[in-house]
């Protein structure tokens, strides 16, 4: 599949979206994958919204079925707080479960913080699009996407979306050598 990566970048956040404080998630997400991603053009959709089940699932179901993103990120809204409904909106968009994802996620944030077991961050298949629950600390997004990316590009492939390369001294890019862009 050729033409641009399409990432929807969603920050589930009520004060943020209230205009309390500035987001600092999106802009993470942003910088993060521009540094990484080599090819093919990134394309952004970005989504400031409440954490509010309902208005998550309807932007994750826009992202991806009417703007056709491959790649949805979100961040915040994965702690046990009353509020925090982000892996709930996206289970309930999901064709897929993603459990590894989650798994290592957990696994590479209790590297800096105990706290990590609190997290309940998933990630799902839905159509032809992979989303992932980021924590919504910057730091905590850079940490998470060094620890899983490495599997995005691949996962994308087998799922119908462009062929991701990767600035390998930031991140290299998992495939089987069968996988390989040129190989049968």
């Amino acid at each position: 599949m050729s033409g641009p990566l399409k990432v929807g970048l969603v920050s589930a956040s009520d004060r943020a979206a209230g205009g309390v404080y500035r987001d600092e998630g999106i802009p993470a997400l942003k910088d993060w994958l521009s540094k990484v991603v080599a090819s093919p053009a990134l394309h952004f959709e970005e989504r400031l919204i409440p954490d509010e089940q309902a208005v998550i699932e309807r932007t994750l179901k826009d992202l991806i079925d009417e703007n056709g993103c491959h790649l949805v990120l979100t961040t915040g809204g994965t702690g046990p707080a009353p509020r925090d409904v982000t892996p709930e909106a996206t289970l309930a968009v999901a064709d897929k479960v993603m459990p590894g994802f989650g798994e290592q996620m957990r696994a590479v944030s209790l590297k800096f913080v105990p706290t990590a077991i609190l997290s309940r961050q998933v990630a799902v298949i839905r159509g032809k699009a992979l989303i992932i629950n980021l924590p919504g600390q910057p730091k905590a997004i850079k940490e998470t996407l060094d620890g899983v990316f490495a599997a995005v590009p691949y996962c994308i492939d087998l799922i119908g979306g462009p062929y991701i390369e990767t600035d390998e001294a930031l991140v290299k890019a998992f495939r089987p050598k069968s996988a390989l862009k040129g190989k049968p």
